[in-house]
């Protein structure tokens, strides 16, 4: 890397395992917040904590983040076991990195269980990283119950980036598929999803009856023959508790019923690595890891230290049928492989954090989707790939899932957009990217959610990012940070900035200039107002775009005007579109107040400049 460049004016913070020569010309920033936490916790205590007083990452989510935002290129990267086995690289390898450590492991808990994020933290780390000079912010962090703007430290912290023309990506959340359930809804901030890849990690599991389901593994070991199969709640110990017995936690299984079978473990208490290490512990030959009906079908990618086949609870229903009917039942757990093009992606993940926007429902969120299933990245070595005390292995790499995985995957195409195009304003690189995502798999059919149906705007937002299309999206929908502070005052909130009043009469919030719109309680004809600005590159300064429109079920759609000319770069055209409830129709009680889903588009020999449209009917 090149000298850092005279505008930084970022510190390297002395700490805990951390000094001021372990930042080079890449790692050019890193500073601590602790404050709100001892406030609300008390005195910083390190045995409790599991944690550096320092910038240091004890946990590795801030290693995996920063390496897939910004990583250089790694040859003969791989998880534990060899698993995505290739050439590792951040998505903006050249772009440079401050870290500000604002989230803290809970007080005696596993670093399994997550971290705490206390808003003041988070606000002084947003507010020092605009003055220390960074250009891009990338938050992985999202709130278990959606804040009002006005307590959000994420949503303020990221106005106040605004304002230096600083772009914020930050992660939806990881609450899905249950709807309203969205986090950094602030409509400053682009908002990310998690979907998958078409790569997977495939093991399997035969039974003796003939009965084979492939599961999804990151686990190498691997059984060379048939063993028997038995049900943990039949082998364990005395005086373990009745609602206990099934699944698996310390000492609690007979190693003399266990030895050299395969233990049907069920999920709920205890963690997962746990009770592979328990099955271990017992001399099994292997686990079969099932979900409860709690867990639904969702799979958590785990290296366990016996061979493992992780199940859905139809599965675990057929092997207890089996257990219980056949008078020698047998297992055979194969290893996981990495396996290319397994299925069409991407596809929504089920946990991503969905719409609507509960904060604002004239503002539709999440914005955009990304990778966020099984992602390999950089890990700390000061945590095991589980996360888990029991577990002391130690891994440079480590798969990863949740949309904290998805967001610096945009961040660093934002990078790379600045870069290309540093003139451009915040909102125009929201807007490259949204106009430009993908709507389809690699199949070229819609984009399915986690329930096989087509995944609609509040899952994925505008779809999946394409970075190489965003250069150049033709048309933008900017926005200044006054028309942002004019958007607050339709919100309540108010007194961000001493020099900007809310006027008497204030604009409906889906009329701030934004590259989607969300409609709720549509009674009667609405009209949107929006502007697009001509970024058209090379020879397209002159061009001229069409209207387009699939509407929402039961309104109609129609853009004033419909055709738009333009004749310099930089020019802005303005137009609105009409949305109407449909006269005469009758809808059933279960359409009233569900929202209905479409999409319209500005379109010349080049682009196509595409928007979603969420509207509900009253």
């Amino acid at each position: 890397m090149g000298p850092i460049p005279k505008s930084w004016n970022g510190i390297c913070q002395t700490g805990v395992a951390f000094n001021s020569s372990h930042c080079n010309r890449k790692i050019i920033g890193a500073r601590y917040y602790v404050k709100g936490y001892e406030r609300y916790f008390g005195a910083f205590n390190v045995t409790a904590n599991k944690d550096f007083l320092s910038p240091r990452d004890p946990d590795g989510h801030g290693s995996h983040t920063a390496s897939t935002v910004v990583g250089r290129r790694v040859y003969g990267a791989s998880a534990l076991g060899g698993f995505a086995m290739g050439s590792a690289s951040g998505g903006a390898p050249l772009a440079r990195l401050a870290v500000y450590k604002a989230c803290w492991a809970k007080p005696n808990a596993e670093k399994v269980d997550g971290n705490v994020c206390l808003q003041e933290d988070m606000l002084a780390a947003i507010d020092d990283a605009i003055a220390d000079g960074v250009h891009v912010i990338s938050i992985s962090i999202g709130t278990t119950d959606p804040l009002p703007l006005q307590q959000d430290g994420i949503a303020i912290g990221a106005l106040h980036a605004i304002k230096k023309n600083i772009v914020v990506a930050a992660s939806a959340g990881n609450s899905g598929p249950k709807p309203g359930t969205l986090s950094n809804p602030a409509p400053w901030i682009i908002t990310v999803g998690a979907s998958t890849l078409d790569r997977a990690f495939v093991g399997g599991l035969v039974l003796g009856n003939g009965f084979t389901v492939k599961t999804e593994s990151i686990t190498a070991f691997k059984m060379d023959k048939f063993a028997p199969l038995v049900y943990a709640a039949n082998v364990v110990v005395p005086g373990i508790a009745l609602n206990d017995t099934s699944q698996c936690l310390p000492n609690s299984l007979k190693p003399e019923l266990v030895a050299g079978k395969v233990v049907l473990c069920l999920r709920g208490a205890g963690s997962r690595i746990g009770k592979g290490i328990e099955v271990k512990r017992a001399g099994g030959a292997g686990m079969i890891l099932g979900n409860s009906p709690a867990n639904g079908n969702e799979i958590p990618s785990d290296s366990h230290f016996v061979a493992t086949a992780p199940v859905t609870p139809a599965v675990v229903e057929k092997i207890l049928e089996y257990i219980k009917t056949d008078k020698n039942p047998k297992a055979l757990i194969k290893p996981g492989k990495t396996v290319y093009k397994y299925q069409a992606a991407p596809l929504m993940t089920g946990f991503s954090s969905r719409g609507p926007n509960v904060i604002d429902p004239n503002i539709l969120k999440p914005d955009i989707t990304a990778p966020g299933l099984n992602i390999l990245a950089a890990w700390s070595g000061a945590d095991s790939p589980s996360k888990v005390a029991v577990d002391q292995r130690v891994a440079d790499f480590n798969i990863y899932t949740g949309t904290s995985m998805s967001c610096p995957h945009v961040s660093g195409a934002v990078a790379l957009l600045k870069a290309i195009h540093p003139k451009w304003s915040s909102a125009a690189i929201r807007s490259a990217l949204m106009t430009t995502a993908w709507m389809t798999n690699d199949e070229n059919k819609p984009i399915q959610d986690a329930n096989g149906l087509p995944a609609n705007p509040f899952a994925l937002g505008s779809g999946h990012f394409r970075p190489t299309k965003a250069a150049d999206p033709g048309l933008v929908y900017d926005a200044s940070y006054r028309a942002y502070l004019l958007y607050g005052c339709s919100v309540n909130l108010t007194n961000i900035d001493p020099t900007f009043k809310c006027p008497s009469k204030i604009p409906p919030g889906y009329n701030l200039n934004y590259p989607s719109i969300s409609v709720p309680n549509l009674t009667k004809t609405v009209t949107v107002k929006r502007t697009v600005t001509n970024v058209g590159i090379g020879n397209s300064t002159t061009s001229t775009y069409l209207f387009n429109a699939k509407p929402p079920s039961g309104v109609s759609v129609k853009a004033i005007p419909n055709v738009l000319s333009f004749n310099r770069i930089g020019q802005k055209k303005r137009f609105k579109i009409v949305i109407k409830p449909r006269t005469g129709q009758v809808m059933n009680a279960t359409e009233k107040g569900q929202y209905q889903f479409g999409w319209f588009s500005w379109t010349d020999s080049d682009h196509v400049v595409r928007s979603p449209i969420a509207v509900s009917l009253a």
